[in-house]
């Protein structure tokens, strides 16, 4: 039986892509088409998904940083999307997560460090560093959605794929086919971060004050 023009025409029309087939497929993209930058003292790499950041859920609430100086050795760079847990408060309109670019560096000193989180009309506030010995650190690694400051590195690499970095160690080794960057070393100043997670395997934190005040970092 011959198929009238009305069916004809509806078979040849491609069918509508799922809404969550569509918001996962424009995600995606968008995470493997943003390239790193390293210029202007502003670092960030948004692609697919790391390694770290899927250690644990985190709780969606973001944190400052900032620090005169940050002196690194073993650096890298590469995206990643952080999940809260299922049906997190702190979501919004995010689906409970949030693209970032996790830093890794092999071993970190840090001056005069300051870290706020805003608890809803009051500030969590803690100094260290300051004192004339900085804070220090090993594999550390911080997921940021903005990281800003004066940026120097040492024999740098800028496009290479992500599973294979080996100079910030184990910690900055992200998913196959994600691009990032790694360097020798790294120096910051001025650094800033808006951060949703951070790890470190060891951090010491000298002339350490925990306080509780109006204004953040």
């Amino acid at each position: 039986m011959a198929m009238s023009e009305d069916a004809a025409a509806a078979a040849e029309t491609p069918q509508p892509v799922g809404p969550r087939r569509g918001r996962v497929r424009l995600k995606r993209t968008a995470l493997m088409a943003v390239p790193a930058i390293a210029a202007g003292g502003v670092l960030m790499a948004l692609t697919a998904q790391g390694v770290l950041a899927a250690q644990f859920s985190i709780s969606g609430m973001p944190f400052t940083i900032t620090a005169d100086k940050l002196d690194g050795k073993g650096f890298a760079q590469f995206g990643s999307l952080d999940s809260m847990i299922p049906d997190s408060p702190n979501a919004g309109s995010t689906g409970g997560q949030v693209l970032v670019a996790v830093s890794a560096i092999k071993s970190a000193e840090i001056t005069n460090l300051c870290q706020s989180v805003d608890l809803g009309g009051i500030n969590l506030v803690i100094h260290a560093g300051d004192g004339g010995t900085p804070v220090s650190a090993s594999n550390l690694t911080t997921d940021s959605d903005l990281l800003s400051g004066d940026a120097e590195f040492t024999n740098i690499e800028i496009g290479g794929d992500a599973s294979t970095f080996d100079k910030a160690g184990p910690v900055g080794k992200g998913n196959p086919g994600v691009f990032g960057q790694q360097a020798d070393t790294v120096v910051l100043t001025h650094l800033k971060q808006h951060n949703y997670a951070s790890t470190a395997v060891g951090f010491k934190l000298p002339n350490l004050r925990l306080s509780f005040g109006s204004q953040g970092c």
